[in-house]
């Protein structure tokens, strides 16, 4: 397989706040997650380029480009590292969410620890669609949105706008602008960057209570999803959609 799951960021270090930026061009040297969250940094703001789409999920290009079971479960557990770098970080993760979210999108932006996204960004969980699920999100996306409506919106995997998203707890605030986003969000990491590391720390842990079963938990889903996608449903489906 030539292609795979590889985080690749843009590092931009300010007052306390690193900036996780998902806008880099250059994919000859892809770093991992954990290798950014610094020690010297009190806050993490996660976002990527563009105004329509903050996160669209796996790369159909990419998942035809997987070939057997094995790159299947490589595949799929590089979404899975993301979750757990974010889960373990002792600092805060603000995602900007500038536009639309789908598939592992959405768990990406249910596991930072607050949200601030523009009224334009609705959700979608798409998996079903294409012969998969949402296995390695569901845990971090049942946890903000409850048990219920991850089984909605996993389910008849129709779209959700900026308004529903706010109001069953993936989303912070909302803007009408992205301006007001950028403004919020520069003030708003500013002043996690005054609070106490230590204490910021112990509420991490406090707020993720029950996660301790993640790491086996998510790597079991990722063979999941790498068995699946190698069904002839899958293929055809994906075949289909890109």
């Amino acid at each position: 397989m030539k292609a795979r799951f590889k985080p690749k960021f843009n590092i931009r270090k300010g007052d306390n706040v690193v900036v996780i930026a998902g806008d880099d061009k250059d994919l000859s040297k892809p770093r991992a997650v954990k290798q950014v969250l610094v020690d010297e940094a009190k806050v993490i703001v996660l976002k990527t380029g563009g105004e329509k789409v903050f996160c669209a999920g796996a790369s159909f290009d990419e998942l035809k480009a997987v070939s057997n079971e094995k790159e299947g479960f490589e595949f799929f557990s590089g979404i899975s590292k993301v979750i757990l770098a974010m889960q373990s970080c002792p600092k805060f993760i603000i995602g900007r969410i500038q536009g639309k979210v789908v598939g592992g999108g959405v768990g990406i932006t249910a596991a930072c620890d607050y949200t601030l996204a523009h009224e334009s960004a609705s959700m979608r969980l798409s998996e079903l669609a294409l012969g998969l699920g949402p296995f390695l999100i569901g845990p971090a996306v049942e946890r903000k949105l409850g048990k219920a409506n991850f089984c909605y919106t996993s389910i008849d995997a129709d779209w959700r706008d900026s308004a529903w998203c706010k109001a069953n707890g993936l989303y912070t605030e909302v803007y009408k602008t992205h301006a007001e986003l950028d403004a919020a969000l520069e003030t708003l990491s500013k002043k996690f960057s005054e609070y106490s590391p230590d204490a910021m720390r112990e509420l991490k842990k406090i707020l993720w209570e029950g996660t301790e079963d993640w790491e086996t938990k998510l790597f079991e889903r990722a063979k999941i999803s790498g068995r699946l996608v190698q069904t002839d449903y899958c293929k055809n489906a994906i075949l289909k959609a890109g």
